[in-house]
């Protein structure tokens, strides 16, 4: 009996200790941040990479009206490689946003008229459906405005939510808003903005030249890079991120993806302080912090040595061949009682992207391949869905302003040849569709000949189209002229 008495003893501390934790979380989140009151407006200091704007202290709420500019740019990804970036604010990462709860932010969003695409915004901090995203999708040349009120501290990823919503994010469309709690962060002596992100590339790493988004690499989650602040060197040199001996450094870190998670170090530094995913729980003395795709984190640490830190993701041929690598460049007097070591400044360096292989292995696998139109049809429904129905959408319908119907499409219909070079080759510029001016990029399509007439034979013979049937000698040779 006494065996079962303990037992009940214990259940009943257990049930103790689980109603003060419920009372004690209760009370500490029972404030209504939406009843918060705004009286003041103020325009909202924004600022790119690696720099934040100053802290909120122990401002009250406001109205912050934040206004931000949507810019596709050409811009270098690594020393002889071109990329065309899509961005919020003309950065990769976007422009940092800085706010406190209760805040009610005016958000105005405008798409830059020399830009190819629509495009929307997706924040994180917001609380409601598509974290702003269905209100904020913008034309080029136009601009959209829309409202919310921050109700939870942290650091949030906002980015692009416009399909498809992979590749946007892919080219750089990815920031972060942070929100304060009431009375602000603690005071440090040094803040600054990275966030990591994966680059899919036609070309391999180092390829020279303008490089084009390679949608098959980012399906199969096999990125060229893998940089800081978009691109191989963005804080090195002298770029890096500076502070003094004796001074804390708190670094506002996110993970814009699309598909890699980050493993965020500084070597030779631990972690004092980590917001484990940017939220309000904090863990203490960590050597390496994990960030989801779509994630952030806040770090802070006191320096108390000179030298040069350098940050990478610790997935270690990610920061070698690819890109991850940060510098922090510490300045003052040494302290030989912490180090005593000796100093080199060519340690840590990019390997470059040169690939070391194993032996190659051959594997075959052989699947029937379709052969008569109704299994062609089927087929290419199968490699539509997987290809096409983001832009184009599952009805074949398109986007409104954005991306042109193939159902009952004119344009379609009045010339197949054209419709097979723009699946192979891409297509940049206007078009008028039934009647409609669309103006976007439709890029090159990672299918072979089989594949491509397949697709077409599917979208020929749906939709009210013309029933064409699409062989694959007609794309072998449209492939094959110059």
């Amino acid at each position: 009996m006494t065996k079962y008495k303990n037992n009940d003893h214990s259940k009943q501390k257990m049930a103790l200790a689980f109603c003060l934790i419920i009372i004690l979380f209760t009370n500490c989140n029972n404030k209504n941040t939406s009843k918060i009151k705004t009286t003041e407006t103020a325009i909202a200091e924004l600022t790119n990479p690696p720099f934040v704007p100053i802290p909120i202290g122990n401002r009250a709420a406001m109205k912050l009206v934040v206004s931000m500019e949507i810019i596709e740019k050409e811009g270098e990804l690594a020393d002889g490689v071109r990329y065309i970036y899509w961005t919020f604010g003309g950065s990769v990462p976007g422009s940092f946003i800085r706010s406190r709860v209760g805040d009610e932010i005016e958000f105005h969003l405008k798409n830059n008229p020399e830009n190819k695409l629509p495009h929307n915004i997706d924040l994180n901090a917001v609380t409601g459906p598509g974290g702003g995203a269905a209100s904020s999708f913008v034309a080029p040349g136009h601009e959209v405005v829309f409202s919310f009120k921050v109700l939870n501290q942290g650091l949030f990823v906002y980015h692009c939510a416009t399909a498809p919503v992979g590749m946007h994010i892919a080219n750089g469309m990815y920031g972060l808003i942070l929100v304060e709690p009431e009375g602000g962060l603690t005071p440090v002596d040094k803040e600054y903005y990275i966030m990591q992100g994966d680059f899919y590339t036609k070309g391999s790493n180092g390829a020279k030249g303008l490089q084009q988004f390679d949608m098959a690499k980012a399906i199969k989650e096999e990125p060229d890079y893998v940089v800081f602040n978009g691109k191989v060197g963005s804080l090195t040199g002298d770029n890096a991120i500076t502070a003094n001996v004796g001074e804390t450094v708190r670094l506002f870190v996110g993970n814009g993806g699309p598909n890699l998670v980050s493993s965020f170090h500084v070597i030779g530094e631990i972690f004092d302080n980590v917001n484990i995913e940017g939220g309000s729980l904090i863990n203490h003395n960590v050597q390496t912090t994990l960030i989801p795709a779509g994630g952030s984190t806040i770090v802070d640490f006191k320096v108390e040595v000179p030298g040069t830190f350098i940050l990478v993701d610790n997935s270690i041929f990610r920061t070698f061949n690819k890109g991850s690598l940060a510098m922090l460049k510490v300045s003052g007097n040494a302290n030989k009682n912490i180090f005593s070591g000796e100093k080199y400044d060519t340690v840590y360096h990019p390997e470059g992207g040169t690939i070391q292989e194993m032996p190659a292995y051959t594997y075959e696998t052989k699947t029937p391949k379709p052969t008569t139109l109704k299994e062609r049809i089927a087929e290419g429904q199968s490699i539509y869905n997987n290809n096409c129905f983001a832009c184009h959408q599952i009805t074949g319908l398109g986007l409104p302003n954005a991306f042109p119907p193939l159902a009952n499409s004119d344009y379609l219909n009045k010339d197949a040849n054209r419709a097979i070079d723009f699946v192979l080759k891409g297509h940049s510029g206007e078009i008028r569709v039934n009647g409609k001016k669309y103006n976007s990029v439709m890029t090159a399509q990672v299918l072979n000949d089989e594949e491509i007439a397949n697709v077409l034979t599917f979208v020929y013979n749906n939709w009210g189209n013309s029933k064409k049937d699409i062989s694959t000698q007609l794309v072998s040779k449209i492939r094959n002229m110059k």
